[in-house]
């Protein structure tokens, strides 16, 4: 495990937090739309992560294995006069909850957060290897 390690890592994590956090943003985006472009309803997408454990080294980080559908039902709401309506007056929304998709943005945020103060963290120790032989 080289010294620089520690920066492959965190900023492995820094980048599968954000892109958690730019699908949890485009969840809650589509929160109360009814219909997208291809005329269905929404649904709520989830971010699967992987370790990525280097060969060599055996030290690796994580990555984004991919993005998948969350498989939960679409709400059904009844509005008989809404021009996409069922045949029964219902019509489909997305299955987001706001309240879980916010308590998902808060998470990533912070270990986004975290993985910024352990590369600081380095960074400082690092500089402080540097300057041991002065005096």
């Amino acid at each position: 495990m080289s010294m620089f390690s520690v920066f492959d890592i965190s900023g492995s994590a820094m980048s599968a937090q954000s892109q958690r956090m730019n699908v949890t943003a485009s969840n809650l985006a589509n929160a109360d739309s009814v219909a997208g472009p291809d005329g269905e309803a929404y649904r709520a997408k989830q971010v699967m992560f992987e370790s990525q454990a280097a060969s060599r080294r055996g030290v690796g980080g994580v990555g984004v294995r991919e993005v998948v559908e969350d498989p939960a039902p679409l709400r059904r709401e009844y509005r008989p006069e809404h021009p996409l309506a069922d045949e029964q007056g219902y019509v489909s929304l997305p299955n987001v909850d706001p309240v879980a998709e916010m308590a998902n943005m808060i998470s990533a945020s912070r270990s986004y957060q975290a993985n910024v103060e352990v590369m600081n963290t380095n960074k400082q120790l690092m500089l402080k290897t540097l300057t041991l032989g002065e005096g």
